[in-house]
């Protein structure tokens, strides 16, 4: 699901989100007083689906010290937070679920994504106010698609229901989620067991709608609103219109309303795009419900009123190193300046999502390195990676769409092209514009880019030995079948087709990727991420798009067929009149080695070459390893700086 879809759904779903209340008891019994979990999850078709909260401390919770985080699309940030009200006695229950005008039925709320509210796809917390997980259900960053294990699906008329010998929660959200371990599920259920309605839990509203409210008192001292969900007015500046994030920021004419500096000034004014005659330096007067998204507090108006105009408002300095990686909520919404210059430092999401990381290195540093390149895996590195977290924060793109055809250069703001590009070590000093929070990063919406230096020129090409060249190419799931919905792809015809989804895609992948491996010019080439379904030959057919290109002849392929039992695997190409391949390939997987994992790792692949002109003999091994942003059981992130997976890699 793209940024602009999940904005859209989930500010629906905080529209639609109300505690019902406090019901009479009606989860698991236990044996004794115990924890504050999740009795039951109602995974219903259309609107039936809800949460329930037991407690079983033995004594009424304050429910307000909690919160409810889902996670979308396997993400390991939340994607969105209720914050919960009231209070639950011991032995009752809480639910979290849609409402309708009624309070009393469960019934009819906005589907806009038309997928299920929690959808099954991942992980959701019951988290304490200092962000401690209370419990858990699902794998937090693991997207299992719709189901969580065979025949528990959770886009039908299901239900998980804590078994009655459950005391506590599982707070662990890293290690995979078993639904069998503390629940019984999923039997067909339409909110059966969740009890009546035992009225309004929600507190007396701290806004008065016939008044305005400072944007400092709806945003708070915290991450999340201590207004959220009730509907507020606020009457503020108009800073920047952002169309393409759907709304608009407004900020309070004075600097500090309320003398708290914790408390942020500014606020996302959420609207499905910007609303005509509204502009920079109007004030207007907003009512609506105050939400979070994805850790952003917005309003969503009911109502919107232009009331007069005002002198623009100046930006806030930020500076570098923060005193804490949340410093810099006490911003959230407003206008601010970078004044350090910057080093740009990471530009992993800049082609999906327009998104580049800027930072201030540490003294003597050009910029950061990844800790563990620099620093023993421990202690050593987790304190670097801290450090690194005071310096660094997102330039963004002003924008939600996802692969966009054009994108702003982070350092001046032009179109980015290869006569305006830039290098990781570069130097961005005075951006200004919106500062936001939203999935899992502060971030600058500029609205006025700074001075950019190119101070980390591309080096001149290496002289190195030898006659033979070796690369490694990721062709990035260069499928030839075309992924129409139908899985119809991998080794046994029954998995996800990972590729273009049309013809038209499919040729614009295969030219960019034949015209750089043109470019790379390499002897052997070893691939990564290519189609791995019978009679499919994805090296076949690059190696003919590079004759085409080259001349008849110049490239060829190692015919391995089908590797492994994943939908993508590795594969070979190479100069037959530079290198010759010397028997047959070679695959190593867990029937060679148990230690080789390779339901996580691909199969690695390796080929005996000879130089032609030398007879020289050269052997090349071509890997595609788990990666370390995703799961592996039994082998998590153990919190020293190499991340999950490392021991399967090894």
């Amino acid at each position: 699901m793209d940024r602009s879809v999940r904005r859209r759904w989930a500010a629906a779903m905080v529209g639609a989100l109300t505690m019902l209340g406090v019901l009479p008891a009606a989860a698991p019994a236990v044996a004794e007083p115990a924890g504050l979990f999740f009795s039951e999850y109602v995974e219903g078709s259309s609107n039936n689906k809800a949460l329930e909260i037991y407690n079983g401390t033995g004594a009424t919770v304050d429910l307000s010290a909690y919160r409810v985080q889902m996670y979308f699309n396997g993400s390991a940030a939340p994607g969105l937070t209720v914050s919960l009200a009231g209070s639950v006695a011991a032995g009752d229950v809480f639910v979290l679920a849609h409402a309708s005008a009624a309070a009393e039925v469960l019934a009819a709320a906005d589907q806009t994504n038309g997928a299920g509210w929690f959808n099954g796809d991942d992980a959701v917390a019951l988290v304490a106010s200092d962000g401690t997980a209370v419990d858990v259900v699902g794998q937090v960053g693991v997207d299992p698609g719709t189901e969580w294990g065979t025949g528990n699906t959770s886009t039908a008329d299901n239900t998980l229901r804590r078994k009655a010998s459950v005391t506590t929660g599982d707070p662990d959200g890293s290690d995979a989620f078993d639904p069998a371990a503390q629940w019984d599920g999923f039997p067909p259920d339409t909110f059966a067991g969740l009890g009546s309605h035992g009225g309004d839990s929600q507190p007396e509203p701290l806004c008065d709608t016939a008044t305005a409210t400072p944007i400092s008192a709806v945003q708070g001292a915290g991450a999340a609103s201590p207004v959220e969900g009730q509907t507020c007015t606020v009457e503020a500046v108009v800073t920047a219109g952002k169309p393409d994030l759907r709304g608009f920021y407004v900020q309070e004419e004075a600097a500090d309303v309320d003398d708290d500096p914790a408390s942020s000034e500014g606020l996302f004014v959420f609207t499905s795009g910007t609303p005509s005659g509204v502009r920079p330096g109007d004030v207007v007067r907003v009512t609506g419900q105050v939400q979070e998204f994805s850790g952003q507090t917005q309003i969503r108006p009911t109502s919107l009123t232009v009331v007069g105009t005002a002198p623009p408002v100046g930006p806030t300095p930020v500076t570098f190193p923060l005193e804490a990686p949340d410093a810099l909520e006490r911003h959230e919404g407003m206008l601010v300046e970078l004044s350090d210059t910057l080093v740009i430092s990471e530009y992993f999401n800049y082609d999906r999502f327009g998104e580049v990381v800027v930072a201030k290195p540490l003294d003597g540093q050009p910029r950061l390195w990844t800790p563990t390149a620099v620093a023993e895996p421990g202690a050593e590195a987790t304190a670097l990676a801290a450090q690194y977290a005071t310096r660094r924060i997102v330039i963004d793109d002003s924008s939600s769409r996802q692969n966009p055809s054009v994108l702003p250069h982070p350092g001046n703001g032009q179109p980015f092209s290869l006569d305006n590009r830039f290098r990781g070590g570069d130097t961005v000093t005075g951006v200004a514009g919106v500062l936001d929070h939203t999935f899992g990063a502060y971030r600058v919406q500029p609205m006025r880019y700074g001075d950019y230096a190119a101070v980390n020129p591309r080096p001149a090409a290496p002289e190195v030995g030898g006659s033979v060249t070796v690369a490694s190419f990721n062709v990035l799931n260069y499928f030839l079948t075309l992924d129409d919905g139908r899985d119809v792809c991998g080794p046994a015809g029954n998995q996800e087709c990972r590729g273009a989804d049309d013809a038209g895609e499919r040729e614009r992948q295969r030219a960019k990727l034949i015209a750089a491996l043109a470019e790379t010019d390499a002897d052997v080439v070893g691939l990564m991420e290519m189609e791995n379904t019978p009679g499919v030959e994805p090296a076949a057919d690059l190696a003919a798009g590079l004759n085409e290109r080259l001349g008849a002849g110049t490239y060829d392929y190692v015919d391995t067929g089908v590797v492994g039992t994943d939908a993508i695997r590795v594969g070979f190409l190479y100069k037959p009149g530079t290198v010759t391949p010397v028997g047959q390939h070679a695959v190593l997987d867990s029937t060679v080695d148990p230690r080789f994992d390779d339901t996580k790792n691909r199969p690695m692949l390796t080929q005996t070459f000879d130089e032609v002109a030398s007879g020289e003999r050269f052997t090349v091994s071509v890997n595609h390893l788990k990666s370390k942003g995703s799961a592996c059981d039994g082998d998590p992130d153990t919190g020293d700086g190499q991340g999950n997976c490392n021991l399967t890699r090894t």
